[in-house]
């Protein structure tokens, strides 16, 4: 069973929520980088893509929160499935956000492809489907309509979700803010900030670009 859902983009800063949310408690957390130790989890978002039934508590076994990719692009399903979860919308500074899209997940989606390692190659076109072509067009390279369906996703969950439920963050704020929402004491230590680009293309088997940028 949930108690969290994650409405906001990949890059807003997703990852470090995680790690933010398996500190307080929230044991464990879903995102894109839980898909890639689960291959059997790839053909059951390629069927919800199809609007096809999915069975979600089997998906969320052992999970109390998931955020990111492809979770933010089913928060409404998942918002009616578990009625009494928090959503959090992680927001960014969309040019910042676009650059670090661009140089991470939309870059990885082209070198991986070319890759010939079948197990990436699959997950990557799950990817493909659903962040190019059902989320921006099918258009990664046109930055003002990237950040224009940003722009829209969050103003749309601005508009949707309970306010009472809803927390839009930014990973930036810290502890504070995300305690207070879920009611939890603010830890003793530094709020996690994870997934530079350096980080990300460690995972995706890519090279590493110059530059960091948390995501």
């Amino acid at each position: 069973m949930l108690d969290v859902i994650g409405a906001g983009f990949g890059r807003t800063g997703t990852l470090s929520l995680k790690h933010a949310l398996e500190r307080l408690g929230f044991e464990r957390c879903y995102h894109m980088a839980e898909v890639a130790g689960n291959a059997g989890h790839v053909p059951v978002w390629r069927a919800a893509l199809r609007a096809e039934p999915v069975d979600w508590e089997a998906l969320f076994t052992g999970y109390r929160a998931a955020v990111d990719w492809p979770v933010c692009h089913f928060w409404r399903e998942l918002a009616d499935r578990y009625p009494e979860a928090r959503l959090i919308l992680t927001v960014r500074d969309p040019e910042s956000w676009y650059d670090s899209a661009r140089d991470t997940i939309f870059r990885s989606m082209r070198e991986g492809l070319a890759s010939g390692d079948p197990e990436l190659v699959e997950r990557l076109e799950m990817v493909v489907e659903l962040v190019r072509d059902r989320t921006f067009c099918g258009d990664l390279d046109d930055r003002a309509n990237a950040i224009r369906v940003l722009r829209e996703h969050e103003a749309r969950v601005r508009a949707e979700a309970p306010p009472e439920r809803l927390l839009v963050y930014g990973v930036g704020q810290g502890w504070a803010p995300l305690c207070a929402f879920l009611d939890r004491p603010v830890p003793d230590e530094p709020f996690p900030r994870v997934n530079t680009r350096e980080e990300f293309f460690s995972r995706w088997r890519g090279p590493q670009p110059p530059g960091a940028a948390p995501g």
